[in-house]
């Protein structure tokens, strides 16, 4: 792990994926989402970092990182503060931004904050709760599925989480759910849900949305409005935990971006289909646009 020194003085930790073979493509970081979960999940974004390299930091209290000494910090608009000190570390003038998740919000607020310095975004999967809206498409996806083997399972489970107090019965009803995250539950999806283990942080989730007000919302997505940069927005079709229409409020957010739904893909698309995933992005990332 290397470590980096952010606005507050605390020391942040990062690992870098080097581009395998002394490949010269853009540098990517990548943040992972949750929120407050550890980026180990991200892996190597279905083989990503064959020509580029990844720079995917551990945000506050997950990781090799340690917790912050405020408990705002651990808010989004925060976090893409964090980002920028890491930015700044690296020396990279502007650079490539990918987000996974609820780091999508954090990535939005670093665009309306710092648009000059993304060269790209790339946001997979995201939800759209800063866009105000929540759709259902999700839950029809969800029901859609019912004659799965793992749905009835996953089906109680989701419908107690609201409910669950403590982090062991939360990790584990997850642990439960966690099929109708992906497009399919085979050998590969099972392994990726298996390896997050517990890397669910609850004070950074618990702090992930908190302080965040109306205006100061309605003031980030007129940030988003003034993003120059190429923007790519990922969704796939088999996705139950944020769905599709999420994507396409939050891409109808920025003035031009490309919306690419992914077919048989759920919330994990480089789990799914590594070969359509990271052709994808590589093309967006190559492209002359920007």
């Amino acid at each position: 792990m290397r470590h980096y020194t952010s606005y507050d003085s605390t020391e942040l930790a990062y690992r870098v994926l080097e581009a395998k073979g002394g490949a010269g493509g853009e540098t990517v970081v990548c943040l992972a989402g949750g929120p407050g979960r550890d980026a180990a999940y991200l892996g190597d974004l279905g083989g990503l970092d064959a020509r580029h390299t990844l720079v995917v930091p551990d945000s506050r209290g997950t990781g090799s990182s340690p917790p912050s000494p405020d408990p705002g910090g651990y808010a989004f608009p925060a976090l893409a503060e964090d980002l920028e000190a890491l930015r700044r570390h690296l020396g990279l003038e502007r650079f490539a931004l990918l987000a996974h998740d609820a780091a999508c919000a954090t990535a939005q607020a670093y665009a309306a904050s710092h648009a000059d310095r993304l060269s790209r975004l790339i946001l997979v999967t995201p939800g759209s709760r800063l866009q105000g809206e929540l759709p259902d498409d999700a839950e029809q996806i969800f029901e859609s599925r019912a004659t799965e083997d793992w749905w009835t399972d996953a089906y109680v489970a989701v419908h107690t989480l609201p409910t669950a107090t403590g982090m062991d019965e939360i990790r584990d009803l997850l642990r439960r759910a966690a099929p109708m995250a992906y497009g399919r539950w085979d050998a590969p999806q099972r392994a990726h849900a298996a390896a997050e283990g517990d890397q669910l942080g609850p004070v950074p989730r618990a702090g992930f949305w908190q302080g965040v007000d109306e205006p100061s919302r309605l003031a980030l997505l007129h940030g988003l409005r003034d993003v120059r940069c190429p923007v790519l927005v990922i969704t796939g079709d088999r996705d139950a935990v944020t769905g599709m229409r999420a994507g396409e409020l939050v891409a109808a957010s920025f003035p031009e971006a490309v919306l690419r739904p992914l077919h048989e893909v759920g919330h994990y698309p480089w789990v799914d289909e590594p070969d359509l995933f990271r052709p994808l992005v590589e093309e967006f990332l190559a492209s002359d646009a920007g």
